[in-house]
């Protein structure tokens, strides 16, 4: 099948004709089109849960806090510093002055901490960012240029802040009642106001094009090119076929196979590009009525041992699941924390890490209880019948039916039986809040601060954000110290003994850290710079950057100095950097380790009446069929 698919994708690149050299313009204006598979589903920021709606945000609004391209730590945005009371319980952020929104009326501290006010007030703006402001119990602006955050307990994720600011003079007659269906689009010919480097002059929710104008007036200066006009395609085979064309400029989140076939086509550069997702099979530890804490669903009782589950970890062959489902691009896991993350990141030492080693695996369960009968099927250790676990995969996703393909074979040699079933991802949704399940696999984005990753698995998430209904209250003891922690260190120290506990508890196996395949039109546009840098992904990053840096290719230069972006050249007109490496063009193989998704955070909402986590998880949606 992937032969096939290859020669398929191969066929179609070579049959197509490249388009013309030369960014698209007309009458001297510089339009980079982007093709994307998944539609804005809002422009309005309090109500928006794609990663495509962040991306636009991030375009049209500004935020306090920005991210380096290197590791996506905190950068000057809107405040051009900040500092911290010892106690921890009082932030000052100091705002640059002269910033303007795009009608024209000054963005001052007052817009910010209007903004973070509506956040506190707990209405609908709640439900995406009022986790960046935890602990937070005031937010006021003294003057133009200072917000003062007050504090009833140190919030160790400040100053990460990535909540796009609103102006105040437009959204003061947007009702708390009213913000779920204020659409935040253009109106009557006029743009959305906003102070972000672009202005959205096209586009709904849900439709097919959203064109951006640029901000001339934006403080970080003007971006070189005047229109990004996105196009929402039906699948990646057709974008992919566009960019051949040169009716687009760049492809965003394309498979593998089409990665490595773009690799030798004139005037294009495709790249696998690091990514902070991982994506696992997690397992039902125990599904609660969180009201009463009776067990609800059916879950199989052998996975509520920790040692059933770890001994599992040893039944997967993770370099073979990266080689044959996610046809080379990724890398093995281990532990929730990718390792771009390397200030958080732990390691399971050689002598405790998962391989794949059956023989263990048996051994392990065998010491837990759970042994063999004399039909060869494994038992619980009262000697009852262990009966078939039920795996589930997303149908949207091969990598995740193939993961549950293979561990089910892996199981049977184990003398465990299993079955897969195959459902739509808004419907395993409902399975898994129902505890009805014992596995499935899927993904997670994790953000540069650990924090909101780690917070998944406390007991308070159960039947909220968290999805395996895992509880250890030691567990939970560190995450609140590490949450409130002043000392760094400490903190560290904090987060690294929460994934040894969740590698012994094991309540995920992570399976594989993502990568991204993105491919753009390099005979047109130039100085794209990977997020992290090197290795990462050129657009849908944290921040901006890319949108206001990148030229047509002609213009390209050195790229402002930027050794690693894609197409800057010396002066003799040498390239600088191919994009080859981990992550880069000549890397088919892929490297992983962590992206961003968007200009904020891929956060879901908590909808009325029940949760709505599973769209959260997009690190899946950059499927690699």
């Amino acid at each position: 099948m992937v032969a096939a698919a290859a020669l398929l994708v191969s066929a179609a690149v070579s049959g197509a004709m490249l388009g013309t050299p030369g960014p698209a313009r007309a009458a001297d204006k510089v339009t980079f089109t982007v093709g994307i598979t998944n539609e804005v589903d809002s422009f309005n920021p309090f109500l928006g849960i794609e990663a495509e709606s962040y991306e636009m945000w991030a375009l049209t609004y500004d935020y306090m806090i920005s991210y380096s391209m290197k590791d996506m730590s905190p950068q000057p945005g809107l405040a051009t510093s900040w500092e911290t009371s010892d106690d921890g319980l009082t932030w000052t952020f100091h705002i640059r002055s002269g910033v303007m929104f795009s009608d024209g009326v000054p963005l001052t501290a007052a817009d910010i901490a209007y903004t973070y006010n509506r956040i506190l007030d707990g209405g609908p703006e709640a439900a995406s960012w009022s986790s960046y402001l935890t602990s937070v119990t005031k937010v006021e602006a003294p003057d133009p240029t200072t917000v003062v955050l007050t504090l009833k307990k140190p919030n160790a994720v400040l100053p990460l802040l990535p909540i796009p600011i609103v102006p105040e003079h437009i959204w003061k007659d947007v009702s708390e009642k009213d913000v779920k269906s204020y659409a935040a689009e253009p109106e009557n010919g006029q743009p959305v106001v906003g102070s972000g480097p672009f202005r959205l002059v096209e586009g709904t929710a849900g439709g097919s094009t959203y064109r951006f104008e640029k901000n001339p007036d934006y403080w970080g200066g003007a971006p070189h090119i005047d229109e990004v006009v996105f196009r929402v395609f039906k699948s990646d085979d057709p974008m992919v076929q566009a960019l051949i064309k040169g009716e687009i400029d760049f492809a965003e989140d394309v498979t593998p196979l089409q990665v490595k076939a773009l690799q030798s086509q004139d005037g294009v550069t495709a790249v696998n590009g690091q990514s902070p997702g991982f994506d696992e099979i997690a397992f039902n530890t125990g599904a609660v009525d969180t009201e009463t804490g009776k067990p609800i669903g059916d879950g199989n009782p052998a996975l509520q041992d920790p040692k059933f589950r770890h001994a599992l970890g040893y039944a997967l062959d993770l370099n073979q699941i990266v080689d044959k489902v996610y046809q080379g691009a990724g890398l093995p896991g281990d532990t929730l924390i990718p390792p771009a993350y390397s200030n958080w990141r732990w390691t399971p030492p050689a002598d405790e890490a998962f391989t794949f080693d059956l023989d263990k695996a048996g051994q392990l369960l065998d010491e837990a209880g759970y042994t063999q009968g004399a039909d060869g099927k494994r038992t619980m250790p009262d000697g009852s019948p262990l009966g078939t676990l039920r795996l589930f995969a997303r149908s949207e996703s091969k990598t995740s039916m193939g993961t549950m393909t293979y561990f089910k074979e892996w199981l049977a040699d184990l003398g465990i039986d299993a079955e897969v079933t195959n459902m739509e991802s808004n419907k395993l949704t409902n399975v898994i809040l129902d505890g009805d399940f014992d596995a499935f696999q899927w993904g997670w984005y994790v953000e540069p601060d650990p924090d909101s990753m780690l917070s998944y698995m406390t007991c308070d998430q159960r039947g909220g954000w968290s999805d395996s209904w895992y509880c250890n209250p030691e567990y939970d003891d560190l995450y609140e110290q590490q949450n409130s922690a002043t000392d760094v260190a400490q903190r560290q120290d904090d987060v690294t003994r929460m994934q040894q506990i969740l590698f012994a508890d094991s309540p995920y196996l992570i399976t594989e850290y993502n990568t991204y395949g993105e491919a753009f039109r390099s005979d047109r546009f130039a100085c794209f710079e990977p997020q992290p840098d090197p290795g990462g992904i050129l657009l849908f990053q944290y921040g901006v950057h890319n949108y206001l840096n990148i030229r047509p290719a002609d213009q390209a230069g050195d790229c402002d100095g930027i050794a690693t972006a894609l197409g800057a050249q010396t002066e003799d007109g040498t390239p600088v950097s191919s994009g080859s490496g981990p992550g880069g063009g000549n890397d088919d193989e892929g490297n992983s380790t962590p992206m961003l998704v968007v200009g904020g955070v891929l956060l879901a909402a908590l909808a009325a009446g029940g949760v709505v986590w599973a769209v959260r998880r997009r690190s899946t949606a950059a499927e690699r069929e």
